[in-house]
């Protein structure tokens, strides 16, 4: 569904992706993972059309993406690292406006509005204002704006940062859900504990290059085994990525 080939971006004299590949199938969900600056959300952004590739492309079914207008863009659904979100407009608000921006209007947008509430959750509130919203719901209304389009591929920038265990369980919820209906799902995160909750494989960056590619116990695998004899995904990164800070 999603191809990633030879993607590179630098600032300045900064090398930010030298050259990252992967690929995610329908039905999959493939985790991203890296340390502070490894790369993430620069190759997110490229993949999204949002940041330009100095070199490389972004394929979907084998078609390459050619710019911001390309209509290929449209089978793809962003869910930030930040939450976008305008707090003084109502959760139906947000969502109309989001949706007007992918072409959908009337009943269409209010049949697409109507679902994703319902599948996050947040159906009850659908007229409250943004701002009265806990963490939480307002991650949950963050992911309900992806999903408005009804996309195929669907970004996913650390969408359970700062949230209870409650909403991070509902957002994982929908992530299988969506899984199961054969969408691709490519998901970055720092905690290792929801990669392994979630992919099916996992590509790990570091200093804008890929280190690894594999299934979870394939990179468990590459690590020696940990103090219960058995090597956890964690232990695997920093075995891959090293223990130096990176903040």
């Amino acid at each position: 569904m999603l191809t990633v080939r030879n993607l590179r971006k630098s600032f300045g004299a900064v090398v930010a992706v030298s050259d990252v590949s992967f690929v995610v199938e329908a039905g999959q969900i493939v985790g991203l993972l890296g340390p502070n600056g490894a790369g993430k959300t620069t190759t997110v952004s490229m993949i999204a059309g949002l940041v330009a590739p100095e070199r490389g492309e972004v394929l979907i079914e084998g078609k390459p993406l050619r710019g911001d207008r390309d209509p290929l863009k449209r089978r793809m659904g962003l869910v930030p690292q930040e939450v976008a979100l305008y707090e003084e407009l109502s959760a139906r608000e947000n969502l109309w406006f989001f949706g007007s921006l992918f072409g959908l209007a009337g009943a269409a947008l209010d049949r697409a509005i109507s679902k994703v509430l319902e599948v996050v959750e947040l159906a009850e509130r659908a007229r409250d204002r943004v701002g009265t919203f806990s963490g939480g719901m307002k991650r949950r209304l963050n992911l309900a704006a992806g999903l408005l389009h009804d996309p195929d591929i669907i970004l996913l920038d650390e969408p359970t940062v700062g949230v209870d265990p409650q909403s991070r369980n509902a957002i994982f919820d929908n992530l299988e859900d969506l899984r199961r209906q054969g969408k691709a799902l490519l998901y970055t995160t720092h905690y290792m504990e929801e990669a392994e909750r979630l992919a099916d494989r996992v590509v790990v960056i570091d200093h804008g290059n890929v280190v690894a590619d594999d299934t979870v116990a394939g990179v468990q695998s590459m690590a020696a085994s940990g103090t219960d004899g058995r090597a956890t995904l964690e232990t695997a990164f920093l075995a891959l990525t090293g223990k130096r800070l990176r903040d």
